[in-house]
C-alpha cells in the first residue's frame, strides 16, 4: 500500500466515525445509516475501514439500544437522568475515535456489543 493509500485508508475510517454525528444533525437514525453506507462502499478497499467501520457501526447500535432503554426507564425517572449521560458519552467517545483513528491509531469503543464481527 502507497503512501497516499494510507492517507486515503484513513481518512475513509476517520469518517466512519465523524458521520456518527449526524444524528445531532436531525438525520433520523444518521448515526447508524451514514457509517453503514461508507464501511459498506469502502470496506473491500480498505482493511482499516473495515475494522473501524464495523467498530463505529456496533457502538451506535449500542448506544442506539442503550438509548430506547434509557427511554424507557424516564417512565421510573432514572431515564430523565441515563439520557442526557448518553448523550455525552456518544459524542466525547466519537470525537475521541475521531482523533485516534486520525492519526491512523485504531480505536476500540467501551461498553459496546459486538453485533457485527
Amino acid at each position: 500500500m502507497t503512501q497516499q493509500d494510507d492517507k486515503k485508508a484513513i481518512t475513509w475510517a476517520t469518517l466512519c466515525h465523524v458521520a456518527a454525528l449526524s444524528l445531532f444533525l436531525g438525520v433520523p437514525f444518521g448515526n447508524i445509516i451514514v457509517p453503514l453506507v461508507i464501511w459498506l462502499v469502502k470496506k473491500d478497499d480498505f482493511p482499516l475501514v473495515d475494522e473501524q467501520g464495523k467498530e463505529s457501526l456496533n457502538f451506535q447500535v449500542t448506544m442506539t439500544i442503550y438509548g430506547v432503554i434509557a427511554g424507557l426507564l424516564c417512565f421510573v425517572f432514572i431515564g430523565f437522568i441515563l439520557l442526557p449521560v448518553l448523550v455525552v458519552m456518544d459524542v466525547v467517545l466519537i470525537i475521541i475515535a475521531t482523533v485516534k483513528t486520525n492519526k491512523g491509531e485504531r480505536y476500540r469503543y467501551p461498553y459496546t456489543i459486538r453485533i457485527i464481527k
